[in-house]
């Protein structure tokens, strides 16, 4: 009997959730890629872009797939259910923000150890081989 309005409830809760962190985390997001990408803005634009589609594809169609389950007979097998799902979806949610931050944070760290890798001061001049000594 309650089972459409638990679904109701769920998918504007989930949905919801889903726009709110990705654009949380799109807009905070930003400051880090510009710094992974070092300043190249045309690329941290479009690498954020298209991490906010997969977050939505990712989040959305979990949350799809999530819609199914038991009948919901009264009022609190709507809060039961609620809670079950909602709280797996911002599992989901907390997850994927982690992985994300992994890896930029590998990419970031990769781009670091290329700058350090360069001489810290341009060569002076050349210094030619030494002669071999014969003994």
């Amino acid at each position: 009997m309650y089972t459409v309005d638990s679904y109701v409830i769920y998918l504007a809760i989930s949905i919801g959730l889903t726009v709110w962190v990705a654009r949380t985390l799109s807009r905070s997001g930003k400051v880090f890629l510009a710094d992974v990408f070092h300043g190249n803005e045309k690329l941290t634009d479009a690498v954020n872009h298209l991490l906010v589609v997969g977050f939505y594809l990712v989040n959305l169609g979990f949350v799809s797939l999530w819609l199914r389950g038991a009948d919901v007979a009264d009022v609190p097998g709507i809060f039961t259910a609620l809670s079950y799902k909602i709280g797996t979806v911002l599992l989901v949610l907390g997850l994927l923000h982690l992985v994300n931050v992994y890896v930029l944070n590998r990419i970031r760290r990769r781009g670091l150890m290329e700058t350090e890798q360069r001489p810290p001061v341009p060569p002076q001049g050349w210094t030619p081989p030494a002669a071999p000594q014969h003994a």
